[in-house]
């Protein structure tokens, strides 16, 4: 049991520090030099740090996350979210719970486009959350899409996250976004039959109002303008990964192009919209290039020290078998996931699961989108889920509050879970798509 000493020196300083309210980055590069002292060579391992930080963001892997980033902020910033926004309002139709219907059509569009599921969320809570609460909308069927249409940009690829856990785990990137289309959209119709059973079993939660009449022709002419386009910007970077025409880094450069090409032609491209866009992806892409380079010398110290062995046989000896290694990880970051956010998670716990994912052999792609749907979890679980407090700040003028956000989340948490075990049970799903490439 020597591993236990190294093991727990390693990720005890690390929650500890991050518990203290240090900054994850600073957290992992504190928690870097008391391990190098105990168990690296002490000073010499300090070298070794200073020259993993070229290593570690220089990689060829990493280039799509700023250009994604771009891409989203583009889109956002220039105004065309609430141009799709007003035409799937047009398309729905006068529906039971249409706003909740037209909130999560909109956020699997945006996260198609975006990656960033605070930047959907963000955007969704500002402009839908005050108008179903004005049409008395009750808290789960105005928060809950919201949040559920939050998620889905963890795993609808242009997904940062995804791209950021490829890069940490050497996964195939190309492979582990395409990954997500299939479960994504299933996730996303899944999330639609939620808010239909809701607004059935009790129609006061989303009351039927009347609209006025919309002709046929001023609806298609809306879908055209307004949604059609953004297929476009969807085949530039999904479409040209499957078809094996761009690598993922190409099929972000292309995404981006695409945007700014939508922008001229609806003319909102302006100086102001491009700073604005690449100061967000400055300030979020030095960040995470700041994590990684901390995370990779902490990756190297838990393998030197012995931790990550000692653990990984220490687990085997228990004879979980398969599907219990599979639980035990996935419950590990449903639990981590109301303490921590994604990255953090991510640095944790990657270099505990991929080892053990190589000694049970199993497929990296599969258990990565896995992996995404449980980190997606934490997203909106209480008391420290991003998009929770998103969605409040949204909302603090009519008072909401962590417990409201919270209990509206519940019932897609545990659809969530729910597509996370059809995965596990049926692996196709999440490898049909990416054996096509």
């Amino acid at each position: 049991m020597e591993w236990l000493y190294p093991f727990s020196v390693l990720v005890g300083s690390v929650v500890v520090l991050m518990g203290l309210g240090l900054p994850v980055a600073f957290a992992f590069f504190t928690t870097n030099i008391i391990g190098l002292m105990l168990f690296f060579g002490g000073t010499r391992g300090i070298v070794q740090m200073v020259s993993n930080f070229s290593e570690a963001v220089g990689t060829y892997t990493l280039a799509p996350l700023p250009m994604f980033l771009v891409m989203g902020s583009l889109y956002f910033r220039s105004g065309l979210g609430e141009r799709v926004i007003n035409a799937l309002d047009l398309a729905v139709g006068n529906l039971r719970a249409r706003l909740s219907y037209v909130t999560l059509a909109s956020g699997a569009v945006f996260a198609a486009l975006s990656g960033s599921s605070l930047a959907n969320a963000g955007m969704l809570s500002s402009l839908m959350a005050p108008e179903m609460l004005k049409r008395d909308y009750k808290p789960r069927m105005a928060y809950g899409p919201i949040l559920g249409a939050g998620c889905l940009a963890v795993i609808i690829p242009p997904s940062t996250l995804a791209v950021l856990l490829g890069s940490l785990a050497q996964i195939d990137v190309g492979a582990l976004l395409i990954a997500g289309i299939l479960p994504g959209l299933i996730l996303a119709m899944m999330f639609g039959g939620l808010i239909w059973f809701q607004a059935h079993r009790d129609p006061q939660a989303a009351p039927q109002y009347a609209i006025a009449p919309v002709a046929s022709g001023e609806k298609w002419k809306a879908i055209l303008s307004n949604i059609m386009p953004m297929s476009f910007l969807v085949f530039s970077v999904v479409g040209t990964i499957i078809l094996g025409i761009a690598t993922p880094t190409e099929s972000a450069a292309l995404g981006c192009a695409g945007v700014i090409i939508l922008l001229v032609i609806y003319r909102k491209l302006t100086w102001g919209v491009i700073w604005r866009s690449l100061d967000d992806a400055m300030k979020v892409t030095g960040m995470t290039f700041l994590i990684i380079s901390a995370s990779m010398t902490f990756s190297q110290i838990f393998a030197f020290s012995g931790a990550s062995n000692g653990f990984i046989q220490s687990l085997i000896a228990l004879d979980l078998g398969y599907y219990g290694i599979i639980a035990l990880m996935v419950v590990t970051i449903l639990i981590l996931g109301m303490f921590m956010d994604q990255v953090s998670m991510m640095l944790i716990t990657l270099p505990i699961f991929m080892p053990i994912a190589a000694q049970y052999g199993f497929d990296t792609v599969w258990l990565g989108l896995i992996l995404l749907l449980a980190f997606e979890v934490g997203l909106v679980t209480p008391p420290f889920g991003l998009l929770l407090y998103v969605v409040m700040g949204a909302g603090s003028r009519q008072g909401v509050t962590l417990s409201t956000v919270a209990m509206a989340a519940l019932p897609y948490v545990g659809v969530t879970i729910l597509m996370i075990a059809l995965i596990v049970i049926f692996p196709q799903l999440a490898l049909l798509l990416p054996s096509l490439l």
